[in-house]
């Protein structure tokens, strides 16, 4: 069994959309637009076949947690894995130079990855990954 695919609600659709596909490699799909619920949706889909859906609707209420200092039970973040820590510090300096913040990192942690945090357009946490 595999992992199909991850989604998020989004009020940034294609800022979103923009991002992963910038910064990660996520090769969208054309938008899906339902007219009578005013959904919207993106497909994008990564190298190691995994896809990440983005969706919009204007009834969805933003997230009352607090993303970015606290955590919360529920998934937490998305981990993107690259080949090498050198691949992870470039990432890292990529992203912090076009304004993302870096949370944590570059770093090897204690269950043996080499990794930074940050935070997408919406505040969602990723990581990006290697084995130490």
């Amino acid at each position: 069994m595999k992992l199909e695919h991850v989604a998020i609600w989004t009020s940034n659709l294609e800022k979103l959309k923009e991002y992963y596909s910038t910064y990660f490699s996520g090769i969208p799909n054309e938008k899906y637009t339902n007219p009578k619920t005013h959904f919207q949706s993106y497909f994008l889909t990564f190298e190691s076949g995994a896809r990440l859906e983005l969706m919009s609707m204007p009834e969805i209420p933003k997230n009352s947690n607090d993303t970015v200092i606290k955590q919360h039970l529920g998934i937490i973040h998305l981990a993107f894995g690259v080949e090498s820590k050198s691949e992870v510090d470039q990432m890292a300096k990529k992203l912090e130079n076009k304004g993302f913040p870096i949370l944590k990192g570059p770093r090897i942690t204690g269950d043996g990855y080499y990794e930074f945090e940050t935070l997408d357009p919406d505040n969602n946490r990723i990581e990006v990954t290697t084995l130490a």
